[in-house]
């Protein structure tokens, strides 16, 4: 299995999604900041634009408690095979992620549950059960993921943002990007400039070596209750491997009692 989270899910009803061709449309080439303001030199009037800008996105950051979602989840293969999944997820910030995908006709296939510590895997559909240590969430992503990341990216929230190394700026029509250096990526973090939401992530390996990379889209947003969310999601990785997904949140709700069933029966197989 191959990818976000979401890809535990499909990955067990689509035995075909391990492909080696490239994107191609999918991410376009690697987007170049051209135009753009340096703060490498220090001025004054760049710093300050870029700390307003920042502190706009940092007052749409989603602080939750608790996060209940149904999403439907559509994978596109290296064929251009679409696959639709039906997924409840549930959320308990910084402890739990619960995911429960059904196939066919309503039934469940698939239920998942991380934790800082541990994926737990039960593949209904073939009776298995699969559990691990939290690093395979890196296994299956080729990114440096762990709970909080998969939190910060199905609540909506900025990824790989190092906010104190924002190396300069793009204004064009209605938007502002930011281009900042992390531990792991070059982000170009396009915004808004109407309701400072963010609009699209493009991540470029800070390796040379490497040609991983990720895009990042949100759309349809809603305010409900204050809360500024992108109810529809569009990510595509790209290194050797091809993943895209696109999620369509179609219910959600915030601070909500959120419980994590997850029992293994004795006839499930281990792996």
């Amino acid at each position: 299995m191959r990818g976000f989270i979401w890809m535990i899910v499909v990955a067990a009803l689509v035995s075909s999604c391990r492909s080696t061709r490239k994107i191609g449309t999918a991410i376009a080439k690697r987007d170049t900041v051209q135009s753009s303001a340096t703060v490498r030199d220090g001025r004054a009037d760049s710093i300050a634009f870029i700390n307003s800008t920042l502190q706009k996105l940092n007052a749409n950051y989603i602080n939750f408690n608790t996060f209940s979602a149904k999403v439907n989840v559509d994978y596109r293969d290296a064929t251009n095979k679409s696959y639709d999944v039906n997924a409840v997820l549930r959320m308990y910030k910084d402890s739990a992620i619960w995911i429960s995908a059904n196939a066919l006709l309503g039934i469940e296939a698939i239920r998942a549950l991380i934790t800082k510590d541990s994926v737990k895997i039960l593949d209904k559909l073939n009776k298995t059960y699969t559990a691990r240590s939290v690093d395979y969430l890196q296994e299956v992503t080729a990114l440096p993921m762990d709970l909080k990341t998969i939190q910060e990216l199905l609540i909506g929230n900025p990824v790989y943002l190092d906010s104190t190394n924002v190396v300069s700026y793009t204004r064009n029509a209605g938007t502002v990007s930011l281009l900042s250096f992390g531990q792991w990526f070059k982000n170009l973090l396009t915004i808004s400039e109407g309701d400072n939401s963010i609009q699209r992530s493009r991540l470029d390996d800070i390796n040379p070596a490497r040609t991983r990379n990720a895009d990042l889209t949100y759309t349809d947003y809603e305010n409900k209750k204050g809360v500024l969310f992108a109810t529809k999601r569009r990510i595509a990785i790209e290194e050797t491997k091809m993943l895209e997904i696109k999620l369509d949140f179609k219910q959600y709700d915030f601070g909500t009692e959120v419980s994590f069933p997850f029992s293994v029966p004795k006839n499930y197989k281990r792996n």
